[in-house]
């Protein structure tokens, strides 16, 4: 008998790789830049957004397997994924290649986005569920705080070495790759499968289980993923992830500061997911995206404002950590859940492959846009226009969001 708790761990760990893929790259993106010579357009829109079209790509596809072959094969090739992108993107000699390897591991990403909550949503009891699916936003974070700890350390005792900051990645990897290995498969997938198996009908099922997730009936369904997925990426999380190093220089910080400063993302990112993970199941999904998105209003606008006026680095700082905080609560604690809960079992994994899909098509828009917009706009409208889009979450969230706590997973 497998204690689901156990079980939810050992698959968020797909979450953890998630975070420490995103972050790792902070630490290194202006090495790399300088290294090859790069132009801020290629930098942005090649070696680092190449990832991310990676993650769409994952996202797109990830329903395939995960409903196909189930959700534990579909983890353990993204354990795979994930390992064979770490060693090949560290071994790299140019932007092609290192590239390339990053694009394997996005895929990862994008995939776990669907088969980790999927799974977990589906082995947890209901009243339990919000808590445990957050559980992957939580290693998500963890990740990221792991990313940013392991770069400041490489860059102290290693001298800035971009090929050990990358490789360190693998070995999560290999844990999670074991980890995998040692789950049963969802009973609800099983369940589901038999059923088709019994009626011999399992490819025309998966057909029709994509039809349904367009049907008129579930287009509420499929607005609710959108919007959802559509706010968290024009909050500007990943282009804040992404070069936190980066905006924090911009700031007026020196670079080894602006590195630690970035530790200081993961930590408080670390603590508020807790926040979040701890308030999911009581005050609901609604609440927190309400109360994040007043956090992202006030944060975004205050760093907009500060850039304009050029005040001291270190309020930018507190103001970035805010903005982290209010993310941590609000989106980052809810869209992974409220994606997992929203649709039924027979189309969940299509409707989650949808919201990813989107998140991760802005989310490679955006970031590798950040580079030229901070150089060419400047700092104070990147940042307004966001804390703007954040104003109008905040109205979608009153208005139109709907309540998933405690709803029964059919």
């Amino acid at each position: 008998m497998h204690n689901y708790k156990t079980l939810s761990l050992k698959v968020a760990l797909a979450g953890l790789l998630f975070g420490f893929d995103v972050m790792v790259i902070s630490g290194v993106e202006q090495s790399l830049q300088n290294l090859w010579n790069t132009s801020d357009f290629f930098h942005g829109s090649v070696v680092i957004a190449m990832a991310l079209w990676g993650t769409l790509a994952g996202a797109i596809i990830g329903g395939i397997p995960t409903n196909k072959i189930g959700r534990k094969k579909t983890l353990i090739g993204i354990a795979f994924l994930y390992l064979i992108s770490a060693v090949g993107s560290a071994l790299a000699n140019d932007p092609i290649v290192f590239a390339f390897f990053r694009f394997i591991g996005g895929v990862g990403v994008g995939a776990s986005t669907i088969a980790a909550p999927a799974y977990i949503a589906e082995i947890t009891p209901d009243q339990n569920r919000g808590k445990m699916v957050g559980l992957y936003q939580f290693s998500i974070v963890l990740g990221i705080l792991l990313a940013v700890a392991s770069n400041y350390l490489i860059l102290l005792f290693f001298n800035h070495s971009w090929r050990l900051m990358i490789a360190a990645e693998a070995i999560p990897a290999v844990l999670f790759l074991f980890a995998t290995f040692s789950i049963p498969e969802s009973p609800k997938w099983l369940n589901e499968y038999q059923n088709k198996k019994a009626l011999n009908q399992s490819s025309k099922n998966i057909e029709n289980s994509k039809t349904v997730l367009w049907s008129k009936s579930n287009r509420p369904l499929i607005y609710l993923a959108f919007w959802i997925a559509f706010f968290n990426q024009f909050s500007g999380i990943n282009a804040v992830l992404y070069y936190a190093p980066r905006i924090f220089t911009k700031a007026g910080l020196a670079s080894e500061s602006a590195l630690l400063s970035s530790v200081g993302i993961g930590i408080v990112n670390l603590i508020f997911t807790l926040v979040g993970m701890s308030l999911i199941d009581h005050w609901g999904r609604k609440k927190l995206m309400k109360w994040g998105s007043f956090g992202y209003i006030f944060s975004l606008i205050s760093t907009a404002i500060a850039f304009k006026l050029q005040l001291m680095p270190e309020l930018i700082v507190v103001m970035i950590f805010l903005f982290i905080a209010a993310h941590a609560i609000g989106q980052g604690a809810v869209i992974w859940v409220f994606l997992a809960e929203v649709f039924p079992t027979n189309i969940r994994a299509w409707g989650q492959s949808f919201g990813s899909s989107i998140h991760w098509i802005l989310a490679a828009i955006i970031p590798s846009l950040m580079p030229y917009l901070i150089e060419g706009i400047g700092a104070f409208w990147v940042f307004m226009a966001f804390g703007i889009l954040m104003c109008i979450q905040l109205f979608w969230v009153l208005y139109w969001m709907p309540e998933t706590k405690g709803k029964v997973l059919i």
